[in-house]
C-alpha cells in the first residue's frame, strides 16, 4: 500500500477530483460494484489457495520413508482435482469481477458522457469562441473514454492485487516472519526508487493530453473549412501545423512511455534481488528443519504474488497518469461556470407580445473594449426593424441580447416589460425565431430538421410548415422526400434550399419575435426571390430585426437603425407603425 501510495502521489489529486465528481454517477450501480468486490475478494481467496496442493504434494514425494506408493498417487490424485477447482474458480471469480466492474463503469461513465455534452452546450458564446471544438471532442470522447478504460484494464486489476498482497503478507509472516521481513523490506526501496519516476510520468501524461486536444483542435479547424483550405491551397501550410503539433504530442507520448518501461525495469530488478534472498535464506531454514520444502515452495508463490501489484503498479503508472489527467480535463470542464444561468428567481415567461426595449445597454465581451455602448431602443410588437451597419457594429450583438446569449453588462433588455434576466432562458429563446446567412442543418432528415422548431410537432404541421416557407415542392422531388438524410450542415441541398428548410423550421417555431440575420445575402436571384418570399411569409405580423449590408433588405422596414462602433447613430422611420403605435429610438 505503501508503494502504490508513493507512485501516484503526483496523480492522485486528479484522481481525487475525479472520484469526487464520478461517486454520485456510481451509486447507482452500486449492487454490481458490491457484486464485484465480492467476486474480487473470492478471487483473491483463490489465489491464496491455489499453490497449498503444490505443497502437499512436494512434502509428501520427499519425505523419508515414503513407501506407501497408492497413498501417495491418492494425494498427488486428490491435490490435481484441488489444484483444477481452485484455478477454475479463481478464473470463474476473475470473470464475474471483470464483467461487474467493466458495466458499472460503462454505465457510470456513459452517464458522464452525458452530462458533459449537456454542460457544455449550455456554456456560452464567450466560452465557445475561446475553445477549440477539436479539444471539446477529445474531452468528451477521448478523456472519458481512456478514463472508462483505464479504470477497467489498470485501476480494476491493481485493487485486486493489493488485497491479495495483504492476504499473501499476512500468510507469510504465519509461515516464516523472518523471510516475511525480507518481503516487507523490499517495499520502502521500490518507493524510493519509483516516486520520482512517477512524478515524471504523471507530468509527461497531462503534457500529452493537452497536446493532443491542441491536435485536434487543429484538424478540427481545418476540416471545417476545408473548402477554403482547398480553394486557397492552403494543404501544405497547415499540413506543416498539423506536423508540428503532431510531433510536439510524439515526443510527449514517448517520453512517457519511455518513464514507464524504465520504470517497470527497476521493479523487476528488485523483485529478483528479493526472490534470490528469499531463495538463499528460505533454503538454510529447509536445511535447519524450520521450513518443509513444500512450505518455501508457497512461500515462492506467494512472494510473486506479492511482488505482482508493483510490477503492475510500475506497468500502470503511465495508464494511471493518463486517466488522471484525462478526469482533470474533463472536471475542469464540467467546473466550467456557464455565463449565462438561470437566475434563482426566473420565472417562465408569458406568451410575449413581442415589444422589445433596450435600455441604456451596453456590452462588454470581457476584452475591455465594449461591443455596444450606452444603446437604448424601443421596438413595438409587431415593427420590422433593419439593423444596419459596418461589420463588427454591434448589428448581430444587439440581436443575440434578445436571445440571452449574452447579458448585458450594464441597462437591461426586457420584452413586454419583463427583463429576460427574471425569465428562464428555455422560456425567452422558445418565443425567438433565427435565420442565418449560413444556415445550420443537422446530419438527419429534411423532416427532422424542420421539426427541430418546434420537437413535439407533427408530420402534419412539419409539412406545412415547409409549404409556408416555399420548400414543400423542392423536398418532395428528393429521392425520399422528408425522409431524405442530409450530409453534415446539409450537404446535398443548394444555398437557398437550406435557407428555405431553415425558414421553414423558424415557421413551425410560430415565436412572435423573428431574427434575420443576412438570411437573404450571397444567394443568386432565384434563389434569394423564393427565401425573401419565404421570409415574408414567416415574419408577418411579427416583431422582426433584419440585420443587412444590403440597402434593398431593409427597403421595407418599418424603421432603419443603424450602429456604428456600438453606438446607435442614425434612426430613419419609413412609416407609422400599424394600430397608432409609436416607435422611439434615443441615440446617446
Amino acid at each position: 500500500m505503501a508503494a502504490r501510495r508513493a507512485d501516484l502521489r503526483s496523480a492522485l489529486p486528479g484522481l481525487r477530483r475525479t472520484l469526487r465528481y464520478l461517486r454520485p454517477h456510481l451509486r447507482p450501480e452500486r449492487w454490481l460494484l458490491a457484486g464485484g468486490f465480492g467476486c474480487l475478494l473470492a478471487e483473491v481467496a483463490f489465489r491464496l489457495i491455489e499453490p497449498w496442493p503444490l505443497k502437499y504434494v512436494i512434502d509428501a514425494v520427499i519425505e523419508p520413508g515414503a513407501a506407501d506408493r497408492s497413498g501417495i498417487v491418492a494425494l498427488l490424485l486428490l491435490c490435481a482435482v484441488a489444484l483444477v477447482a481452485a484455478a477454475g474458480l479463481r478464473a470463474l471469480s476473475a470473470y464475474l469481477m471483470t464483467v461487474c466492474f467493466a458495466l458499472a463503469g460503462t454505465r457510470a461513465m456513459t452517464a458522464v458522457r452525458a452530462d458533459v455534452f449537456a454542460h457544455v452546450q449550455r456554456l456560452s458564446l464567450r466560452f465557445h469562441g475561446s475553445t477549440k471544438t477539436g479539444d471539446l471532442l477529445t474531452r468528451l470522447v477521448g478523456d472519458v473514454g481512456r478514463l472508462q478504460e483505464v479504470a477497467v484494464t489498470a485501476a480494476l486489476p491493481l485493487l485486486g492485487n493489493v488485497v491479495a498482497l495483504l492476504g499473501m503478507t499476512a500468510v507469510m509472516v504465519v509461515l516464516d516472519w523472518r523471510l516475511a521481513l525480507i518481503v516487507v523490506a523490499a517495499f520502502p526501496v521500490f518507493v524510493l526508487a519509483s516516486s520520482r519516476s512517477s512524478r515524471k510520468i504523471t507530468s509527461a501524461a497531462r503534457l500529452q493530453r493537452r497536446r493532443e486536444g491542441e491536435l485536434a483542435g487543429t484538424a478540427g479547424e481545418t476540416l471545417g473549412a476545408i473548402t477554403v483550405v482547398q480553394a486557397y491551397s492552403l494543404e501544405r501550410i497547415l499540413q506543416r501545423v498539423f506536423g508540428a503539433d503532431n510531433q510536439r504530442a510524439l515526443r510527449d507520448g514517448v517520453k512517457a512511455s519511455r518513464l514507464a518501461a524504465g520504470l517497470e525495469r527497476k521493479t523487476d530488478l528488485l523483485v529478483g534481488v528479493a526472490t534470490a534472498a528469499v531463495l538463499l535464506v528460505g533454503g538454510t531454514r529447509v536445511l535447519d528443519g524450520a521450513l518443509t520444502p513444500g512450505e518455501l515452495v508457497v512461500f515462492v508463490s506467494y512472494l510473486k504474488g506479492a511482488f505482482k501489484p508493483m510490477r503492475d503498479l510500475a506497468k500502470y503508472t503511465g495508464r494511471l497518469a493518463k486517466a488522471a489527467a484525462s478526469g482533470e480535463r474533463i472536471v475542469d470542464l464540467l467546473e466550467t461556470v456557464p455565463d449565462i444561468t438561470d437566475a434563482p428567481h426566473a420565472r417562465p415567461a408569458p406568451r410575449f407580445r413581442g415589444e422589445l426595449r433596450f435600455e441604456q445597454v451596453d456590452l462588454d465581451y470581457g476584452t475591455g473594449e465594449r461591443a455596444l455602448r450606452d444603446v437604448s431602443l424601443r421596438i413595438p410588437a409587431g415593427c420590422r426593424v433593419g439593423l444596419v451597419g459596418p461589420s463588427g457594429s454591434g448589428k448581430s450583438t444587439l440581436a443575440a441580447l434578445v436571445l440571452r446569449l449574452y447579458d448585458p453588462t450594464g441597462g437591461a433588455v426586457t420584452i413586454d416589460g419583463h427583463d429576460l434576466r427574471d425569465l428562464t432562458l428555455a422560456s425567452v429563446r422558445g418565443q425567438v425565431a433565427v435565420v442565418l446567412q449560413e444556415s445550420v442543418l443537422f446530419a438527419t432528415s429534411v423532416r427532422e430538421n424542420i421539426r427541430y422548431g418546434r420537437p413535439d410537432a407533427t408530420d402534419a404541421e412539419v409539412e406545412a410548415a415547409a409549404r409556408v416557407a416555399h420548400a414543400d415542392e423542392f423536398v418532395r422531388r428528393l429521392e425520399y422526400g422528408y425522409d431524405t438524410v442530409l450530409g453534415e450542415r446539409g450537404t446535398g441541398l443548394s444555398g437557398g434550399q437550406r435557407q428555405r428548410v431553415a425558414v421553414a423550421r423558424a415557421v413551425l417555431r410560430d415565436a412572435r419575435i423573428v431574427v434575420l440575420d443576412e438570411a437573404a445575402t450571397g444567394l443568386d436571384r432565384e434563389s434569394s426571390a423564393a427565401v425573401r418570399d419565404a421570409i415574408r411569409a414567416l415574419t408577418r405580423g411579427r416583431t422582426t430585426l433584419v440585420i443587412s449590408h444590403v440597402p434593398e433588405e431593409v427597403a421595407d422596414c418599418d424603421v432603419v437603425v443603424r450602429l456604428e462602433a456600438g453606438r446607435v447613430v442614425e434612426y430613419r422611420p419609413r412609416a407609422l407603425p400599424r394600430r397608432g403605435e409609436t416607435v422611439d429610438a434615443r441615440r446617446r
